[in-house]
């Protein structure tokens, strides 16, 4: 176990938590505004973005294992070099989203692509020292899940900001605050509770998480589960749009989701404390299923059924927020890894979330253009693949996620109370 186990306090938690507010701020309009921003503005097909999406995402997932190791270097040295990297990153990573969505009509592809990877490497960056800092906080169950809830409880509000804000305030405005949140994050986490490394050599390699099977059984769930939660992400403003026929109300919809799945973030870490981590994330993605299959029968108009399935599937992702980051710090303890490879696991983790993000878009949109469907259609063909690309394939998926999650928890891959 982590050496620091000491209860982790509603201020320290938001200190520690702070930086996720601008992270998550940041990520919501890169894979659900972004595509049909450039779809819309800058006229671009579909097939053609979703390629780029998938192809900058390879590119800067790529690189996300060997910043990890060098993560775990700079604690080494001092919590404060990693802190100062942090900082760097959050800055380029602002920038870069103001370049992406204040470009003016007609820019260019390579124009794209460089705002692309500077907001996505930044991110990453941030992320992965946010995510390591945290993990060296270690604790039993109960406290990596509060350690986890209040990292990702607070992105959560920064999701529901990033909802609502570039409907109703501009992209100027939203660029603007992102920057604010930004350098506020930066500042909570530089007074946030730290554990400094042993006073050992570095030993973070970054192959060293892949030949831990508990890490590896883990990352496979995590990555199906989450191409599962990112598809319908990336086609939720086409679904709204021309499927309910309610653009209007998207914002609606975005903030009852994530409003629930921060409301339901401390009745999951109550259950956690009676069931474990794993089967209250089992329980959760059978609650995904069965809520959100019902999307499949909604038409035009049907907001207040879509009201119901984002509330439900809201619910259901209060769990996805914190309990796989909580079975993730398990494994790091138990592979002996505690203060010495955070960064290395959390750089193969952050990797995995890209390449779940750009898989959905750069698989689900391709194929929808070759189902026949395009921004704006009404035929009834274009509709039912629409649908299905947004309901059935996300349920699919899920469901083999949550097969190999009782795999991985008989298997007992854990070796700590998960």
């Amino acid at each position: 176990m982590s050496a620091s186990a000491a209860p982790i306090g509603a201020w320290a938690g938001l200190r520690y938590g702070a930086l996720g507010l601008p992270l998550a701020f940041l990520a919501l309009p890169l894979y659900v505004n972004l595509p049909d921003h450039y779809a819309r503005v800058h006229g671009l097909p579909l097939a053609l973005l979703g390629t780029l999406l998938l192809a900058t995402r390879f590119v800067d997932a790529g690189l996300d294992p060997f910043i990890g190791p060098a993560v775990d270097r700079l604690f080494a040295r001092s919590t404060r070099s990693a802190w100062l990297l942090a900082a760097g990153a959050g800055i380029v990573a602002a920038s870069g989203f103001a370049l992406l969505f204040l470009m003016p009509p007609g820019a260019s592809l390579a124009l794209l692509a460089g705002g692309l990877i500077a907001a996505y490497l930044g991110y990453t960056v941030a992320s992965i020292v946010h995510q390591a800092w945290g993990a060296r906080l270690g604790g039993d169950r109960v406290q990596r899940a509060r350690v986890a809830a209040w990292r990702e409880g607070l992105g959560v509000a920064g999701v529901l900001l990033a909802s609502v804000l570039p409907a109703q305030a501009g992209l100027g405005a939203t660029s603007a605050l992102l920057a604010v949140a930004m350098l506020l994050g930066l500042w909570g986490l530089a007074c946030a509770p730290r554990v400094e490394a042993r006073q050992v050599e570095a030993t973070s390699d970054w192959r060293q998480p892949l030949a831990d099977a508990r890490f590896r059984g883990l990352l496979a769930v995590f990555m199906l589960n989450g191409i599962a939660a990112a598809i319908p992400a990336t086609l939720l403003v086409f679904f709204v749009r021309d499927r309910l026929q309610l653009p209007g109300s998207l914002p609606l919809f975005l903030g009852v989701h994530f409003a629930a799945a921060v409301l339901a973030v401390w009745p999951w870490l109550r259950a956690v404390r009676r069931h474990g981590l794993a089967r209250c994330w089992l329980a959760a993605m059978l609650l995904a299923v069965a809520s959100f299959a019902g999307a499949l029968a909604l038409g035009p108009g049907d907001g207040a059924g879509f009201v119901a399935v984002c509330i439900a599937s809201g619910i259901a992702l209060g769990a996805d927020l914190v309990l796989p980051g909580a079975l993730l710090t398990g494994v790091v303890q138990r592979g002996g890894h505690a203060l010495q490879a955070e960064g290395a696991y959390a750089g193969w983790w952050t990797a995995a979330t890209k390449l779940n993000l750009g898989l959905a878009a750069g698989v689900a949109l391709p194929l929808l253009a070759l189902a026949g469907y395009a921004p704006g259609a009404r035929d009834a063909q274009a509709l039912q693949a629409l649908a299905l690309g947004y309901v059935a394939l996300p349920c699919v998926l899920k469901l083999a996620a949550a097969a190999l999650l009782w795999r991985w928890r008989r298997n007992d891959f854990v070796g700590v109370p998960a």
